[in-house]
């Protein structure tokens, strides 16, 4: 008995009970000299039938006609190793998709023969390509939505604004005499119309956030200051306090990032407890290759169990004619934190106050930069 019989017998007592994957030996020339339970549960071929066969046998006409399989011998034989992952052929004439390793024997520094191991990884194609239509398929339709807000919005402006042009005209020119109800209904007609034109510019917003936005470093002290700068009347009128330092500096979309921190510490400011002057702590550590930064205030805060439903469009906890607003500002948040690729959640204590929560990746996704 040879040496190279000796390997190959030995090699084949080993691989003989492995099933999950195919794991046959082939001769110098590429010709199958073992054959395990493993290969014949994925390509389907008797033990009988393949031996002696050569192992192109499995790849597509398409392969065979580029060289594929002994070019897959070569480079193992020069390299050691060869990998290729791609349709493979059953004895039925069914495809499956197979991750192939060639491996070279030695025999000192001759190379005697080759080990190849298939494995089946059809299921898990199959799973990513699901994946990757349901993806292609939800961001067609989130921009499809998004098309439909900006222009049902947009179109919605027109009419409104004859509404309010000749409501206005029709309360300048009511007599002095009409009624107390008339006029009442006249300023419910206006109050409404007020709302829809600030719920329409509030779509628009919303649909237009990051249309623009370009990547770039941001420096978040510098963004807090205009912030700050920006709601001096609020910040003044409600004797809020706002505490932040060392904030680091982001990659990011600077205007969408403005947007956030505003919306954020607006909400803080419009929702404090009567007589108690807003108390607004920003943070941001590292951890976890993000930026994880926080606005905890001590407002009048909410039941943590609708902690998900104010990050929707247009929820609101708070009914407008007790807090003003329109339920668009956390959902625009949740916007921009999930274009950076990071999370937004809250936590509160109803009456002691609440805290927002939000992270960004040190790198952005490739899909951020897709999308803009």
């Amino acid at each position: 008995m040879t040496f190279e019989t000796t390997q190959l017998a030995v090699l084949h007592g080993i691989i003989e009970e492995i099933e999950d994957y195919a794991v046959i030996s082939l001769d110098l020339s590429g010709l199958v000299k073992t054959w395990s339970k493993g290969a014949y549960k994925i390509k389907g071929y008797q033990e009988p039938e393949i031996l002696g066969q050569h192992f192109s046998i499995f790849y597509t006409e398409n392969d065979r006609i580029s060289n594929l399989p002994c070019e897959l011998i070569k480079t193992a034989a020069l390299e050691g190793k060869a990998s290729h992952e791609g349709w493979r052929v059953r004895k039925d004439g069914s495809s499956f998709w197979g991750m192939v390793t060639i491996t070279a024997l030695h025999n000192g520094a001759d190379v005697i023969g080759f080990l190849k191991i298939t494995r089946d990884l059809t299921d898990r194609r199959q799973a990513e390509n699901t994946i990757r239509e349901q993806l292609a398929l939800l961001e067609s339709k989130n921009k499809e939505l998004e098309q439909f807000v900006y222009i049902a919005s947009h179109d919605l402006q027109e009419p409104l604004l004859n509404i309010m042009n000749f409501l206005e005209l029709i309360q300048q020119e009511l007599p002095e005499q009409s009624s107390d109800t008339l006029r009442w209904y006249l300023d419910i007609i206006a109050a409404s119309g007020s709302r829809m034109r600030g719920l329409i510019k509030s779509l628009l917003d919303y649909s237009k956030i990051c249309s623009s936005a370009v990547p770039t470093q941001v420096d978040c002290m510098k963004i807090l200051e205009e912030v700050t700068t920006d709601l001096q009347i609020s910040i003044k009128e409600s004797g809020a306090i706002l505490h932040y330092q060392d904030l680091p500096i982001i990659n990011g979309f600077a205007t969408p990032l403005r947007q956030l921190f505003q919306n954020l510490i607006s909400n803080a400011i419009k929702f404090r407890r009567p007589d108690v002057s807003p108390d607004i702590q920003i943070k941001a550590i590292a951890r976890n290759h993000q930026w994880e930064f926080s606005v905890r205030d001590n407002g009048i805060g909410f039941d943590p169990q609708f902690s998900d439903k104010i990050f929707l469009i247009f929820q609101r906890l708070h009914h407008h004619e007790e807090i003003d607003g329109n339920g668009i500002g956390l959902a625009n948040c949740k916007k921009i934190v999930s274009l950076h690729g990071g999370k937004i959640y809250a936590d509160s204590i109803p009456n002691q106050g609440s805290t927002f929560t939000f992270t960004i990746p040190f790198l952005l996704p490739a899909t951020s930069y897709e999308k803009v």
